[in-house]
C-alpha cells in the first residue's frame, strides 16, 4: 500500500470539489493550501475528510434548522471525496426543490487538516404575495376561450395572500376572498415540521362558496351546465385537518380527516336524479384519506432526471348515502440521452370502489390535472383506469433577463430556459353506467408537440399542439407542475 500525503494532492482535490460544485477555485484561500499535512493509508481517491463546520449565509428570513435539515451530511460524519462531491450536489438540490431559495451554493470553504469547513449560501426568493385574483372556472384556457367564447361570466376574481415561509421554517399560508362565477372563502396552513425533532408537521384548510352555474350532467363526454342568474344553485363547506410524517427527506406521508357538505337546487335534481344518490338535493360526509408523495428529482418545478410518486387512499361516508372508496396513483420517471435531451414518462392510476356511484362520484378524466393531451374539451366519466404519456424534450434555450436596477437594490435575472417537445398518451377509462358517452370504455390515444417556457418562481407555460384519434387537433395551453 503507497503512502500518499494529503498535502500534496489538496489542489487537485480543491479544483475537483470547485467544479463540482460550481464554483470558481479562487474562493478557496491560500490557507486551505497550507492545513497540516496529514498521512492517509491508499490511493488520493480513498483519503478520508471528515465534515468541520456547516456555516450558513444568506438567509434572512429561513432557520437554520430548516435549511440544515434539508442537507444529506452532519458535522463529524467522514467522507471519501468522491462521496464528499456527491453529497455536496445533493444538498444542492434539495434545498433548491425548497422552492425556498433562487440559487443555493454548497462548497467547501477551507481545510484544516483532515477536516474540511462547509459553506452553504442561499439566496432567498420573496415570500409575502398579495396579489389581485383573476381566473376562468374551465378547466383550462381553450375551453374558456373556444367553448365559452371567453365569457366574463365564468371568471372568478378577487384577492389572495400567498405567505411562502411565513415563519421562516418553510410553512405556507393561503388566504382566497373570491367573487364572480362562485362566491367562495378559503383559507389553508400547511406547517412542514411542529416537533423538535423535525419529523411531525400539520395542515388545517376550509373553504366555503356557493354557485349560480352547476355542472350537472355529461352528455356526449361534454359537460352540460345549468345557470340561474336569480338564484344560487350549489352550495358547499369542505374543511380538513391532517398531520404529516417526514422521517428522511425524500418521502412525506399525510393522514387527513375532512368533513364535505354539499347542496344543489331542485331543478338539478330534476335534471339529473342521479347527481346524488335517491334523488337527494344535499349530502354531507366524513372523508379519511392516506397519501405518500415520494419524490428524488433534479428539480421538481421542471424534472428532467429522477423519479416521483404519488399513492393516496381514501374512504368518503360510512352509510348508503356516500359509501365510496378511492386509490390513486401517479408515477413520474426522467431519464437524460444527453445534458440537453430526456425522456419522460407519466403514469395515473384510479379506482373507485363499488362501481356504482352517484354522478357527484364519477368524475375521472379531464379535471383538474388529470387529463390526456388532445382531450382538453372533453370529460371521461368512470370508475376505473388510467393513462401513460410519453415525452421526448430538449432544452432550446437558456437565458438571463436583467431587470433595471432599483436604487440600494441588487439588480435581478429573470432565468429563461426554452425547451421543445414531442409526446404520446395512450388511456382507458371503465364505466358501467356511460349513457350517451362514447369515450369511456375504449382505448385512446393522443400525440403533439409543443414548447415548454420555464421563468422566475418556477412558472412553466406549455404551447401544445395536439392530436387524437377522433381527428381533431389543435393548440392547448397549460399551466402545470409535475403532479
Amino acid at each position: 500500500m503507497v503512502m500518499l500525503q494529503v498535502r500534496k494532492y489538496r489542489p487537485l482535490l480543491i479544483v475537483a470539489l470547485c467544479w463540482c460544485c460550481q464554483l470558481p477555485a479562487q474562493q478557496f484561500t491560500d490557507q486551505s493550501l497550507q492545513a497540516d499535512t496529514t498521512v492517509i493509508t491508499g490511493e488520493k481517491d480513498a483519503a478520508v475528510f471528515t465534515i468541520g463546520n456547516i456555516i450558513i449565509s444568506g438567509n434572512k428570513k429561513t432557520k437554520d434548522f430548516i435549511i440544515l435539515r434539508e442537507i444529506p451530511f452532519r458535522s463529524g460524519e467522514e467522507y471519501k471525496l468522491q462521496d464528499l462531491v456527491k453529497k455536496f450536489e445533493d444538498a444542492r438540490k434539495q434545498l433548491m426543490n425548497t422552492t425556498l431559495f433562487h440559487t443555493v451554493v454548497v462548497a467547501a470553504q477551507n481545510f484544516e487538516g483532515d477536516k474540511v469547513n462547509v459553506s452553504v449560501t442561499v439566496r432567498e426568493r420573496w415570500y409575502l404575495f398579495p396579489l389581485p385574483y383573476l381566473k376562468p372556472v374551465d378547466r383550462n384556457l381553450n375551453q374558456w376561450i373556444v367553448e365559452q367564447k371567453a365569457s366574463l361570466s365564468r371568471v372568478n376574481y378577487g384577492v389572495k395572500l400567498l405567505y411562502n415561509n411565513a415563519s421562516g421554517r418553510n410553512d405556507k399560508l393561503r388566504l382566497w376572498l373570491i367573487n364572480g362565477y362562485t362566491k367562495q372563502v378559503s383559507f389553508s396552513y400547511d406547517r412542514l415540521y411542529i416537533d423538535k425533532a423535525l419529523k411531525w408537521g400539520m395542515k388545517v384548510s376550509f373553504a366555503a362558496g356557493k354557485n349560480r352555474e352547476v355542472n350537472y350532467n355529461t352528455i356526449k363526454d361534454k359537460q352540460v351546465f345549468l345557470k340561474d342568474n336569480e338564484n344560487y344553485v350549489r352550495s358547499f363547506v369542505n374543511t380538513s385537518a391532517e398531520l404529516t410524517y417526514r422521517r428522511a427527506i425524500k418521502t412525506r406521508h399525510s393522514f387527513g380527516i375532512g368533513y364535505i357538505k354539499e347542496e344543489v337546487g331542485d331543478t338539478i335534481v330534476a335534471l339529473n336524479p342521479s347527481y346524488f344518490k335517491s334523488g337527494r338535493n344535499s349530502i354531507h360526509f366524513p372523508e379519511l384519506y392516506y397519501t405518500m408523495v415520494y419524490y428524488d428529482l433534479d428539480y421538481i418545478p421542471y424534472p428532467t432526471k429522477g423519479y416521483a410518486a404519488m399513492v393516496s387512499v381514501g374512504k368518503k361516508g360510512f352509510n348508503n348515502t356516500i359509501n365510496l372508496w378511492q386509490l390513486h396513483l401517479k408515477g413520474s420517471g426522467s431519464w437524460h440521452f444527453s445534458p440537453k435531451t430526456f425522456f419522460n414518462l407519466n403514469v395515473y392510476g384510479g379506482l373507485k370502489l363499488p362501481f356504482k356511484q352517484p354522478y357527484f362520484n364519477q368524475r375521472f378524466l379531464g379535471y383538474g390535472d388529470v387529463f390526456m393531451q388532445g382531450y382538453e374539451y372533453y370529460v371521461i366519466d368512470g370508475v376505473a383506469g388510467g393513462y401513460i404519456k410519453t415525452t421526448f424534450t430538449r432544452e432550446i434555450l437558456n437565458f438571463n433577463i436583467k431587470t433595471p436596477n432599483i436604487k440600494g437594490k441588487r439588480a435581478e435575472r429573470i432565468p429563461v430556459r426554452i425547451f421543445a417537445k414531442a409526446y404520446g398518451n395512450a388511456g382507458y377509462v371503465h364505466n358501467p353506467q356511460p349513457g350517451d358517452n362514447l369515450l369511456s370504455n375504449k382505448m385512446l390515444y393522443s400525440g403533439g408537440f409543443g414548447i415548454d417556457i420555464l421563468t422566475f418562481y418556477d412558472v412553466t407555460f406549455r404551447f401544445e399542439y395536439s392530436f387524437n384519434q377522433l381527428g381533431q387537433s389543435g393548440l392547448f395551453i397549460h399551466r402545470k407542475t409535475i403532479f
